[in-house]
Formats: structure tokens, sequence, C-alpha cells
């Protein structure tokens, strides 16, 4: 008796065919291209609450601050691209001692640094719009920390939106700080989306 095992060819199309549509779905229900912009996201509010905490902690501990270069209003830094958002604007390193993209030195504070460098946006790109921007006012000393959502749970589904809920001016990008009316009250032309 000559029996022989394996699987027929209809038997192994039925199953590369019920895979394939299990992958198609699986792509289209768990959309990894939208977890990775959530992530990003993610990384983004935590720096700029990170960044805003420091600021804050730095104005409270030094005893005459400055939060500005004595020059510009507004910093960035952009993949060592200068950001033109129609004001004058810094593009420098991550540093925490004056020279970074935040021209304030947080090495000088009593008890050091509460950040050990600048962070910066996870794409840090101009052409998509993905980078930070500072604002700050040195005679009132307060400041802004602004970024762009790229994710749908972020920037544009209404009960997840975080750029509604921030208290900002602009609706369209994530804003915090201590004075959420410096910089411009509208989008920025060639910094962030329209």
């Amino acid at each position: 008796m000559n029996t022989k095992k394996g699987f027929t060819l209809l038997e192994l199309l039925i199953v590369i065919g019920i895979l394939a549509i299990l992958s198609t779905t699986i792509v289209l229900v768990i959309n990894p291209a939208e977890l990775l912009a959530k992530a990003r996201d993610s990384q983004r509010i935590s720096d700029l609450n990170t960044l805003k905490t420091a600021i804050a902690f730095y104005l409270t501990e030094t005893a005459d601050p400055e939060i500005t270069d004595g020059t510009h209003t507004s910093y960035c830094y952009v993949a060592d691209v200068v950001c033109d958002t129609g004001s004058s604007v810094s593009e420098q390193s991550q540093k925490v001692n004056g020279d970074g993209w935040i021209p304030i030195n947080f090495s000088a504070m009593p008890g050091g640094s509460p950040i050990s460098v600048l962070p910066i946006d996870p794409v840090n790109e101009k052409a998509s719009h993905l980078y930070y921007v500072y604002f700050a006012n040195q005679a009132k000393l307060t400041f802004k920390l602004m970024a762009n959502m790229e994710s749908k749970y972020y920037g544009t589904e209404t009960p997840t939106r975080v750029v509604d809920k921030d208290g900002g001016k602009i609706d369209t990008l994530y804003e915090v700080g201590t004075d959420l009316n410096l910089g411009p009250t509208s989008t920025l032309s060639g910094c962030f989306k329209d």
C-alpha cells in the first residue's frame, strides 16, 4: 500500500489565501505607521513637559534668570536648518549651558542642571513640520514651548486631541508654558502645518 503524505496544491493555496486576508486585516486594524506616530507624539508631550518643568525650576532657583539671549524671542533646532518663523530664531545644539537651542544656562543652577540635554523632536525635520519651538519674554520671565502632533490620536481625533486641551491659542499645535499668548496666535507659516 503506497500512501503519500503532504498537502495538495489546492490546500496550500487556500492556506496562503487565508494568511493573506489575516495579515491585511491586521495591518488595517493595527496600522503600524499610526502606532509609531502616536509613540513619537507621546515623546513630544513628555519632552515639552520636561522642558517646562526644567525652565520653571530654573526661574524659581536662579537669582537673576536669563531666558533669552538678549536679542531673540523665539528659538528652535531643526536638523541643522534655521527655522523661518518670521521672527528672530536661534539654531543651536542640545547643550544645557546656554549655548543650546534654548539659551538658558541650566548648568549654572545651584545643584546643577535638572536635565542633561535639551530634547529635540523625534523626527526633527522642517519639511514635515516636526520640531520644537521656544518663545520667551525676558521682561516678564514668561515662556511657551510648541510642537506639532503627527498622529491622528493626539492631533485630529476629538476625544484624545491634546492640541485642544492644552490651553493654547493655536488649535493645531501642542503648547505648554507660563504664557500661552507668546508668539503667534495662529499657525506658524513656514514652520508648522497650516
